[in-house]
This record gives structure tokens, C-alpha cells and sequence, in this order.
């Protein structure tokens, strides 16, 4: 065996020997014995009742209501679109609940911020009062989010009415705060400029204004 082949078994056995110490969970969908899990921002994971996922999580039971998960020796029920961070106790104080993220208003004392969803960076909007995010359907294609298949109704704009879509998106990742099964609304046409973060991400969040600074920090 070459000096190359046993090398690559010690990266091998090295990485299979490192232990998660924490993970972010969410519950993105339900069923009887069956939750589908989106772990530390990857993708979506269907665990049946007793699995384990590769990250360690363990899915202990799950019905229409809500899962019960198990990651570190620690337990959690978690409703559908909710969320949790569970980590050891060395890294009990890493960024899960209380992350934050603090934002400085620009020349029109707007709130802009380049953030992630779904993995793929977007400029965002910081607006309080769109219900939910909103894309243009152009940054939602290029995002790759299929939202055609989502709940189809229509919205008012400053350019007249346009057609919508409702949808979940897996992850909204803005600084430090990342949330998972966050609601959208996608919107055809050009009437929407830029994608806004409205209340469905930041209702999960504590927002403080000091000056022309404004921190978001994660509630749940």
C-alpha cells in the first residue's frame, strides 16, 4: 500500500473521530412516525421514529403536531417550522438563541444587509411592514426556489397589482441569526425591486434602535 493510501485513511478516521458538539434543528414537514429535519443550514433529512441522522441527531417520535428530537443526551419538541439549538456543555454559550446581527441605516435611513437564503447571498431590506419576506421572481429563480408550486393569490404594489405566491423557505440566514422554515411571498413582474425582510423573519427576533444602528437578536 502507497505512503498516499494510508494518509487518506488517517483523514478518513480522523474526521469519523470528530464529534459534533452542536447543532441547529428545525422541523420543515410531519408525519405519523416520520419528520423531515434541516440540520446546521444543509438539506432537508426525512428521519422514521428511533433513526439517527449522520450529525447524531435521533428523531425519538413525531406526529402531525410536532417532533420529539434528541441530540447530546438532550430533548426537544419541536412544533412544525420551529427551531432549536442544542449543544454540549462547552459550547453551551455558542450562537443559537441570543445570535445577533446589528445593521447601520444608510444616507435615506434605510436598512440594507446582504444576507442568505436558502444558502445563496441576497441584498435584503429591512421593512416592518411587509408581513413576510418578499422576493421579485427573478431573485427567487436565480436562488433557485421553485415557487410556482406555492399557494398562488395576488398582491397589491406601488406599481398596481401583482401576482404572488406564498411559500416556506428553508433557511434565512442574516449575521449570526440563522431561522429556518421561514415564510415568503415571491412576486411577479418588476413592481418589487429588492427583497425585503418583513415580519415573518424579523417577529422571531429582538429589535433595538440605538442612534442609526439597529441589532436584531435571535428570540427563537
Amino acid at each position: 500500500m502507497r505512503w498516499n493510501d494510508f494518509k487518506a485513511i488517517g483523514v478518513a478516521v480522523l474526521l469519523a473521530a470528530t464529534p459534533v458538539l452542536a447543532a441547529d434543528i428545525s422541523v420543515t414537514a410531519l408525519f405519523g412516525g416520520k419528520a423531515q429535519l434541516v440540520i446546521d443550514g444543509g438539506k432537508p433529512r426525512m428521519l422514521s421514529a428511533g433513526q439517527t441522522s449522520p450529525e447524531g441527531v435521533k428523531l425519538i417520535g413525531a406526529d402531525s403536531s410536532a417532533a420529539v428530537i434528541e441530540f447530546q443526551g438532550k430533548r426537544r419538541t419541536l412544533a412544525l417550522g420551529s427551531g432549536t439549538r442544542i449543544a454540549s456543555a462547552e459550547h453551551a454559550s455558542g450562537g443559537g438563541t441570543g445570535s445577533s446581527v446589528t445593521l447601520t441605516a444608510d444616507t435615506h435611513g434605510h436598512y440594507q444587509t446582504l444576507g442568505q437564503i436558502n444558502g445563496g447571498t441576497v441584498q435584503l431590506l429591512v421593512d416592518t411592514g411587509a408581513t413576510s419576506i418578499a422576493l421579485p421572481s427573478a431573485e427567487a429563480r436565480r436562488l433557485g426556489i421553485n415557487y410556482l408550486n406555492g399557494e398562488r393569490g395576488y398582491t397589491q404594489t406601488a406599481n398596481g397589482r401583482a401576482q404572488a405566491y406564498k411559500i416556506k423557505l428553508d433557511t434565512v440566514k442574516v449575521g449570526d441569526i440563522t431561522l429556518y422554515g421561514v415564510d415568503a411571498v415571491v412576486l411577479e413582474g418588476d413592481g418589487l425591486k429588492m427583497a425585503l425582510l418583513g415580519m415573518s423573519f424579523l417577529s422571531r427576533t429582538e429589535m433595538k434602535r440605538d442612534g442609526q444602528a439597529l441589532t436584531l437578536i435571535k428570540r427563537y
